[in-house]
Order: structure tokens, then C-alpha cells, then sequence
């Protein structure tokens, strides 16, 4: 079963997923990184541009998911050098800080209350997140263009996209899509009809969104929201 909540790190959301006995659903691309816990691992999910789906997998896991662009800064790497990766943190951080921490989420008595402390305190001791990314966020979710979005922010084409790379891994048009993505989920899980979902999403019509769905998530918009977990 999944379950995620609202974490007192801003922006960010606290989720556990345990997946045995049950179907487990992709997880989705959404601009966004994870600090993950899985049977006494640390890990790190960069972000994605297609459906992740752990094959096999009955262990439970639980994260922190950061708000889009947030990430890089917390645990001091380019996005892009881990999209679409699942990498153990102690390729990213020295090994006695990993295993401390470790150590530390396995003497909990909560260790989901515990990993949330680890992403509390490393942001802590960051700078604070560039105000310009969440505008960037902001803008793209509402469906904003993207030269539009750069001219408005006074960046240009070529800054912006250097600057999306680091803090979200891909481009703003590859943002702007997976944005757009999630933004036509929650319609439809609300439920509204495709064809509507299309149009207020930003599609140019249903059958634009559901090559969308096929190529981003791996499955049809109809057999996606009949899925659970992930």
C-alpha cells in the first residue's frame, strides 16, 4: 500500500509504498528527486523522463520527495548527472556519514520519522533554494510556454536551460511535458472526460494525450488510473 503526506520540510511530501500482495503502478515522472530507505539502504532517485517500475520488488520503501529543483542543492549534485538512476548514497556522500546515517534510521523507533530528519537537517545546512526555480515550477505547471516563461523571468533561452539542467535534470520543454503530464492526471483522476482532460491540460486534442500517457508512464491513460501504489 502507498501512503505519503505532507513533510515539515517545505514543498516536500513524505510517502511509504509496500508493495507485496498487491499490483504496484509505475512511478511517474514529476520534475522531482527522492531520498529513499529500502531494506537498510540510503538511495538516492534522480529525476526521470519515462515510467520507473522496480520489476520483482516486495520490499518496503519509504522517501522524501523534494520540491521539483530543490534537490541538487540538499544533497550536492547536478540533476542531471543522476536522471532516470537509482544510486546508493554512498556514491554521492562520504561513507562514514552514510553509514552513520544508516546506522542512525535502523535505531529509530520510527525510521520514516527519521529519514524526513536526515532531509530536514541537510537542508538546513543549505543554501536556500534559488526563488526563480519555483517561478519556473509555477509557471510550466500552469502551462505557461517555455520561451515565454524564460523572457518573463529575464533569463533567455540558453540560461534557462542550463539552469533546469542542473536543478531538474532535463530541459524546461522536457519539464514543461512532464508538468503538463501530471497536471492532465489530476484531472482525469478527478474525473474528468479524456477529451476534456486534453483540452485543459494543453494537449492539442486526445489523441496527443494519449501518445503522451504511452510514452511517459508506459500504458494506456485507462489502464493507468486503474493502478495502485508506486
Amino acid at each position: 500500500m502507498y501512503a505519503e503526506w505532507a513533510s515539515r520540510l517545505a514543498g516536500a511530501v513524505v510517502w511509504t509504498n509496500d508493495p507485496s500482495g498487491s499490483g504496484v503502478g509505475p512511478v511517474l515522472p514529476d520534475g522531482c528527486m527522492d531520498l529513499l530507505w529500502n531494506d537498510g539502504r540510503l538511495l538516492v532517485a534522480g529525476p526521470d523522463t519515462r515510467a520507473y517500475v522496480a520489476s520483482g520488488d516486495t520490499s518496503a520503501w519509504a522517501g522524501v520527495r523534494f520540491y521539483p529543483g530543490t534537490a541538487p542543492g540538499y544533497l550536492g549534485v547536478p540533476a542531471h548527472e543522476l536522471r532516470d538512476l537509482r544510486v546508493d548514497l554512498v556514491d554521492l556522500w562520504p561513507a562514514a556519514e552514510v553509514r552513520r546515517l544508516r546506522g542512525r534510521i535502523e535505531a529509530a523507533a520510527d525510521p520514516v520519522t527519521a529519514l524526513e530528519e536526515v532531509a530536514l537537517e541537510r537542508a538546513a545546512g543549505a543554501r536556500a533554494p534559488d526563488p526563480v526555480l519555483r517561478q519556473v515550477v509555477a509557471a510550466l505547471a500552469a502551462g505557461r510556454p517555455v520561451a515565454g516563461t524564460a523572457d518573463e523571468l529575464g533569463l533567455g533561452a540558453r540560461k534557462l536551460h542550463r539552469r533546469c539542467l542542473t536543478a531538474f535534470g532535463y530541459g524546461p520543454k522536457t519539464l514543461a511535458r512532464i508538468l503538463r503530464l501530471q497536471r492532465a492526471l489530476a484531472l482525469a483522476r478527478g474525473g474528468t472526460a479524456f477529451a476534456d482532460t486534453a483540452a485543459q491540460a494543453g494537449y492539442a486534442d486526445q489523441a496527443h494525450l494519449a501518445r503522451d500517457v504511452k510514452e511517459l508512464a508506459g500504458m494506456p491513460l485507462g489502464e493507468l488510473l486503474g493502478r495502485r501504489g508506486g
